[in-house]
């Protein structure tokens, strides 16, 4: 692995500070996270935070400039990161457009398709869910029951999703849908992009158990979705779905180093028999364990920049790091309960609470983050099965 940055992204590095510093929000963003957030105030915040990084063409800066990108490389995508992270700046999140279907439409889109949603997803103008989940399908998506029939120059859609995130919110939606039942599950499948605002589509929020409500069941009762909005082949839309069930993994991280340093000032905080408890060695001991998982997992995902960076396709880091960064979150979360004792009870932003509360929402929503983009079950099977040559249990 080569470490060093090249002069161009170090003067990449240094425009992109010198704009932070004037322009990301001082007040922050709520600790809440993105996706679970239910809060209007929060929202608008974020959709303020979103547009003032498209003016100032600091979005997709990885996308080709055909598509409205930087065409920034690989090194430089890391350091955009890095630069937020040291000015405390929060990702940008409306939702799916970004990271997943803008992403997706690049590879398998027409060129009538990205000329249509691409730009507006970079500007934030629509925003977009994602339609994989079913209630009966569980871990087995290519399971899915939501038909499309064709009809003329459309699609019917019945058939309801569900834990589907910012879909309260969204103005479309990329949606798996069956449109041959007799074929084998994973040739039967569409990739449809699907107007929120139809007829026939009902969202319900579904309040969790951290207080938010930024999940949503997704109801479609004969639904009429045009064809041209069929990404790629019908019936062959299990590669699409694969692809963009890609980019969310490359996306699902876990707590950086900047999070430790949050724990430690937490145990600073915390009185335990006249002194803290950072006082306490085995505390200590914890979070340094906790911040070398953490720096491997970063490195871990060096190796596999490195893979990109000489031409060779992903390897099995981005399996591993979603199962071992999710875990690590968890068991973070928890580890702040112990330290917190009675406070750890008083929810995010009640009265009293240390940290505003936010460790107990963490720790609320953590399990989420071991189900989405595949369970850690799915992910210990594609480890065990495609990397080590397992036989199937």
């Amino acid at each position: 692995m080569d470490f060093n940055f090249t002069p161009e992204d170090e003067a990449f590095r240094r425009e992109f500070r010198a704009w932070l510093k004037e322009n990301a929000p001082r007040e922050g963003l709520p600790d809440a996270d993105a996706l679970a957030e239910g809060d209007d105030e929060g929202w608008n915040r974020r959709v303020q935070w979103y547009k003032k990084l498209h003016a100032g063409g600091w979005l997709g800066i990885d996308w080709p400039r055909e598509y409205g990108g930087r065409g920034a490389s690989i090194l430089q995508t890391i350091v955009y990161h890095q630069e937020l992270a040291r000015a405390r700046a929060p990702l940008p999140y409306l939702g799916s457009g970004l990271g997943l279907i803008g992403p997706t439409l690049m590879h398998w889109g027409n060129e009538e398709q990205k000329k249509r949603f691409i730009p507006k997803i970079l500007s934030g103008e629509e925003i977009w869910c994602q339609g994989y989940s079913e209630p009966n399908s569980g871990s087995d998506l290519a399971s899915l029951q939501t038909r499309a029939v064709e009809d003329g120059d459309d699609f019917v859609v019945n058939g309801q999703k569900i834990w589907t995130s910012t879909a309260h919110r969204a103005d479309w939606i990329f949606l798996l849908v069956r449109t041959d039942p007799d074929a084998p599950k994973h040739k039967g499948i569409s990739y449809l992009l699907v107007d929120m605002h139809s007829p026939g589509v009902t969202v319900r929020p579904l309040v969790q158990m951290t207080g938010a409500s930024g999940f949503n069941e997704v109801f479609f009762d004969d639904v009429r979705v045009p064809k041209k909005n069929l990404v790629g082949e019908k019936n062959q839309g299990w590669q699409v779905a694969i692809t963009t069930l890609m980019f969310e993994r490359r996306g699902a991280g876990g707590p950086g180093t900047g999070q430790m340093r949050e724990l430690v000032r937490l145990a600073k905080q915390l009185p335990r028999d006249g002194k803290t408890a950072w006082d306490d060695a085995s505390v200590r001991q914890k979070i340094v364990e906790f911040y070398c998982e953490a720096e491997a997992l970063k490195f871990t995902g060096y190796r596999q920049l490195t893979r990109r960076l000489k031409g060779l396709p992903p390897g099995p880091e981005g399996s591993m790091m979603k199962l071992v960064s999710t875990e690590l979150n968890l068991r973070v979360a928890m580890f702040a309960m112990e330290l917190l004792g009675p406070y750890s009870q008083l929810e995010h932003n009640a009265p009293f609470a240390l940290d505003h509360g936010k460790w107990l929402f963490r720790m609320l929503a953590a399990r989420g983050g071991t189900i989405a983009a595949g369970t850690n079950q799915i992910q210990h099977n594609i480890i065990g099965e495609r990397v080590l040559g397992l036989p199937k249990g």
